[in-house]
Order: C-alpha cells, then structure tokens, then sequence
C-alpha cells in the first residue's frame, strides 16, 4: 500500500526545507488569492488555493546564495587551490548522489545497485543535502506522473522562478498531498539503505554535507576557517543545488523537443554539463526507465552515465535498462518536433543540400 504523502513515513525526521505538513485551510471569498483557481477536496469543502510563503526557508536561501556569492569570491582571492579543488570534488560526489542515486537508481529504478554502490551513492546524497532519498525520489515520481500540473511539486507553468526555486519557499499545493497518496513508495520502504539514511538524517547530514566539508580544508592543508566555510560549503552547496534546480526550471522552457514536441521539457546541453548529464530532459520525461537519461552514451556531456557504466563493469550496478533505436526512431517519428538527427553519414541521400554545402572537406582529393 503506497504511504499517505500527508503524514511522514515511521522513523523519517523532518528535514530543513520542508514546509509543516499542515492540511489547508478554506479561504474566505473576500481574501486576496494568489493563485486563483478552485481546489476539490473530498475532506474539504471546495476552496480556493492560497500560496503561503515559509519565511524561514525564505532567509535560509538568502543567506546560502549571499554566502555562496562570497565564496565565490573568496575562491579567486585568498582560498588556496587544493580548497578549490575540494569544492569541485565534493560537487561532483555530490552531483552523482543526486544524479545516480536519488534520481537514476531510487526514483526511477532504471538500474540497480548493490549494497556498496547503494552505500556510496547515499553517503553522497547525504553530501548533498537535497533532502533524503526517500523524500526527495517521492517528489520525483510526483514530478513525473502529473508533470507540469498543480500535482508537480516544481510545475514549470507556474513560471522559472517557481520551478527553480520558488516550490521550496511556499508551502505545497494541496493537489501534490492529495495525489500523492497513489504514489507507490514500498520497495524504498523495503531498501535499507534507503530507510538507514531516512532514519539517521538529521544526524548524518550536518556531518556530511557541513561539517566534514569545512574541517578537511582546516586540518588537512591548514586552510582558514572562513575560506573554508565560504568556499568548500557554502559556494559548493549552492552551486549543486542551483545546477539540480535548472532541470527543473531551464530544462523545462529552453531547448529542442526531438522525441516529443508536445511537452515542455527540452534538450538543454548547458544543464546537461553542469548537472553531470541531466539535461537531456525532452528524452528522459519519454523514457524515464533509460538509465542513461539520454539516448547517446557521451560522458563528456553525461558523467553520471559513465559513473554507472564504470561500477556496471566492475558488477556493483546491474540490469541496467536502455531504450532500442528503434522504439527511439518510432517516437521520434510520431512526436518529434524535427530537431533529431536522423542522418547516417555522407552518403545519406536525406542529407540537405545546405549541410553538405557548408560541410568543411579537409584534404579534399582532386581525382574525380
């Protein structure tokens, strides 16, 4: 039986950036409404939705991107390189929490993982303070199944600044808790790993994604506390946050839709390269079981890919699914806006005269 999104699962701890699970309450005709539009409840008369801002989120994420900035600063005038280098790595551990684990492996089950691949990539979720896997996999099926609706926990129509981070400033729409219920939760609750990093979060998270992070830079290579804080976690965790947030928000309004022209999301390669390969979001929202999240293999453009490659190699990662070129090619055909390149070389008589005009031929032979 899927868990009711209202209450929080046995043993789960609220987490900072949660809002209070509080039912929502009728508004009167004469308050100001900020959305408009009339929600049916079978609990409730029928109201109107009401967006409320959660102040305290609001300061918290004004100070980690004043903090952030800072960092960023403090990285180009006194923080020593090996810090820098620090931040990066942790970006990419991190990244790879979200990208591999939370998404690929919990959220979509689009491979599967073995106890230490399981162990490693929540030790790296819990780096990355997205909240914990369960929840935030939650909201990802959420996202998926009622994409772009009042149901969508980050609905991209409600504008960029909303899908990006604005969701996290205002409590839920009540249609995310009330459709939430039929969201099936159970092989998380089976996962131990899963129901481990559930149960311990507030203790494990502090110590992997703040603490840890600032002391290394300290102790190790005699860094300065500040340099420390400002570059290797706060920039570093607001700058992972922020490239997880354009999926959601630019990969969902810029870029070319070839496998279905009929939804938002898009094929953005600047939010594939800054969210280690999820940017490929016209694809993945038509094949979500594709573990690969995109239809080419390239890591330089989708690191997490390789990432899942490398510890398949070694039998850590396993049944891994992908989509046939051909079922590609069929959806490409039937929703496709045009964008896909469908040529398979020089010769392809569906080569346009344009392209094979401006092809630049090096060393080009004069016999015949």
């Amino acid at each position: 039986m899927a868990p009711n999104m209202t209450k929080r699962p046995v043993g789960a701890p609220s987490v900072l950036f949660n809002e209070d699970d509080t039912e929502p309450s009728v508004v009167d005709e004469g308050n100001q409404i900020a959305e408009g539009e009339t929600v049916e409840n079978n609990k409730y008369k029928p109201y109107r939705y009401q967006r409320q801002i959660v102040w305290r989120n609001v300061a918290l994420f004004v100070y980690l991107h004043i903090a952030a900035l800072y960092g960023a600063y403090l990285m180009f005038a006194s923080a020593k390189i090996a810090t820098s280098i620090w931040a990066i790595l942790l970006y990419q551990m991190s990244g790879l929490g979200i990208t591999a684990g939370a998404h690929r492996l919990w959220a979509h089950r689009s491979y599967k993982g073995k106890l230490p691949l399981r162990i490693i990539l929540m030790i790296f979720n819990t780096i990355a303070f997205e909240n914990h896997i369960y929840e935030w996999a939650r909201d990802h099926r959420m996202h998926h199944k009622y994409s772009e609706t009042n149901a969508d926990p980050h609905n991209a129509k409600r504008g960029f600044f909303f899908s990006h981070v604005g969701w996290l400033l205002c409590r839920k729409h009540p249609e995310i808790k009330e459709k939430g219920r039929g969201i099936d939760m159970s092989d998380l609750e089976r996962d131990p790993v899963v129901v481990f990093q559930m149960t311990y979060y507030l203790l494990l998270m502090p110590v992997l994604c703040f603490l840890i992070p600032t002391c290394v830079p300290v102790f190790m290579w005699g860094e300065t506390w500040s340099n420390a804080w400002f570059v290797a976690t706060m920039f570093r965790y607001t700058f992972t946050l922020n490239m997880t947030w354009l999926v959601n928000s630019a990969a969902h309004m810029w870029g070319d839709r070839p496998y279905d022209k009929f939804i938002n999301p898009s094929e953005n390669i600047g939010v594939a390269l800054g969210a280690l390969g999820e940017g490929w979001h016209n694809y993945h929202h038509v094949f979500p079981w594709d573990y690969k999240a995109a239809e080419l293999g390239n890591y330089r453009a989708n690191l997490t890919t390789g990432f899942i490659d490398f510890f398949s190699k070694i039998g850590w990662a396993y049944d891994l699914k992908t989509v046939s070129m051909d079922m590609i090619r069929k959806r490409v055909d039937r929703t496709g806006d045009g964008t896909h390149s469908s040529i398979w070389g020089w010769e392809d008589k569906e080569l346009s005269p344009e392209d094979r005009e401006e092809a630049v031929i090096i060393n080009r032979s004069h016999v015949g």
